[in-house]
């Protein structure tokens, strides 16, 4: 059985998750807190840093692209979600690095910095300054997928992606904090209300982190 370290705030371990469960793979999930630093965790992935994938062979991956990649060339092509002509595998490719990056630097670090690893690790109050930052970006990257929602069914065209799971696990880690009004995006929130009623979404919107409850409507279909 696959093992996956992941933490349940940290988006990329999201998109891992959705990934296996869109591909109906069995895993072990193990929790880690990646700022403890722990050795035998780094052992594993010297960078320290969630998902890592150990598969029933013990190949040891590490990070959301290496995963999915190497699942993709690995379980087969039904069920795939890195598919199509070269061009719309490369777009898959594009908006998948644009939530698992530039998201990232932009709205999913600074939120989960302030909102909880700072507490975490005694690292001091929360930051006013930053969290505006990242809400005024939230809400660019928010219109962004309004647009691309817009244009088809699923973000990079005609079906379901791992765009669509990366964009979805990364907004899910946000709307558990609370952080975005969906009253605002309405091409989004139809998205993301499409996605977040799949089986595969199920897991996620059980998660509960211990001191920090989720917003009142974090599973909530209707939303």
């Amino acid at each position: 059985m696959h093992v996956l370290h992941h933490h349940p705030l940290y988006g990329a371990s999201r998109t891992v998750r959705l990934l296996l469960a869109e591909r109906r793979l069995v895993h072990l999930p193990k929790l880690e807190s990646p700022w403890d630093r722990h050795e035998d965790f780094l052992t594993l992935n010297p960078a320290g840093d969630v998902p890592v994938l150990v598969t029933e062979d013990g190949d040891v991956l590490c990070g959301t692209m290496v995963i999915a990649e190497y699942l993709e060339e690995t379980e087969g092509d039904d069920g795939r979600l890195i598919w199509g002509t070269a061009a719309e595998r490369a777009e898959i490719r594009r908006l998948t690095d644009w939530f698992e990056r530039k998201f990232v630097v932009e709205v999913g670090t600074p939120l989960l910095n302030e909102r909880y690893l700072k507490r975490m690790t005694a690292r001091g109050n929360p930051s006013s300054e930053v969290m505006r930052a990242a809400m005024t970006n939230l809400h660019i990257h928010l219109d962004y997928i309004d647009w691309l929602a817009e244009q088809g069914n699923w973000l990079a065209g005609k079906a379901i992606s791992l765009a669509d799971l990366s964009a979805a696990a990364h907004l899910s880690v946000t709307d558990y904090f609370g952080d975005i009004d969906w009253d605002r995006h309405p091409e989004a929130r139809l998205w993301y209300a499409k996605i977040k009623s799949r089986p595969a979404f199920r897991d996620l919107l059980e998660d509960v982190v211990a001191g920090l409850a989720p917003s009142h409507h974090y599973a909530d279909l209707d939303f």
